[in-house]
């Protein structure tokens, strides 16, 4: 298979690549930090040996819309304060999903992004879109040279220009933690939940 590079801004480009989810191929696209890898529903397994993932690691659900966060997880109070201030952004909520466990969620602020995941029913599992232990992927062209042949369509929305990854908060329980710290701020997080939930 031939990796196809589409210019993301090109009439139809979107609802191609939508098309090419449903069929169970891979698809690359922009978000505001990195660009990501998506599957289709049901095509899990091929994001793993698209990227050589190791197979205990969670792939992350981005969603086109806030919203979209109450029917797919148990959403905390803090897990909604954060959403309402930071969304669209990078910042990365983990919740408990029914059926699925622990998934962490993110609204990414990026036209073309949530254009996709909304043709696609509102949510995607969306890694990196580069191979394991490699840098991430920036621009179109870095994730051709890292997965050509492994991917059916690459959005090319231009360079993301993003310099870091997003925060990543679990809020599956009452005391709020910091997992990771990117581009959001501890003192941010704390300013938005003041009044609404503790954190470490």
């Amino acid at each position: 298979m031939k990796t196809r590079l589409l210019p993301a801004d090109a009439p139809g480009a979107v609802e191609e690549a939508a098309t090419a989810l449903e069929k169970g191929e891979l698809v690359a696209f922009p978000t505001d930090t990195v660009y990501g890898l998506a599957a289709g529903h049901g095509h899990l397994r091929k994001l793993y040996i698209a990227k050589d993932r190791p197979k205990d690691k969670r792939i992350p659900i981005l969603l086109s819309d806030a919203a979209n966060l109450e029917a797919s997880a148990m959403v905390t109070p803090a897990a909604r304060a954060l959403a309402a201030r930071f969304w669209p952004g990078p910042l990365t909520i983990v919740l408990v999903a029914p059926r699925r466990g622990t998934i962490a969620f993110r609204v990414p602020a990026n036209d073309v992004a949530r254009r996709l995941i909304a043709a696609s029913g509102g949510g995607l599992p969306v890694t990196s879109a580069n191979r394991s232990g490699m840098p991430d992927s920036t621009t179109a062209q870095e994730v051709v040279a890292q997965l050509d042949g492994r991917v059916a369509i690459v959005l090319d929305g231009g360079p993301t220009g993003g310099t870091m990854s997003s925060t990543i908060v679990d809020c599956t329980t009452d005391q709020i933690t910091v997992l990771r710290e990117g581009s959001i701020t501890r003192a941010q997080l704390e300013e938005a939940l003041l009044g609404v939930e503790t954190y470490s």
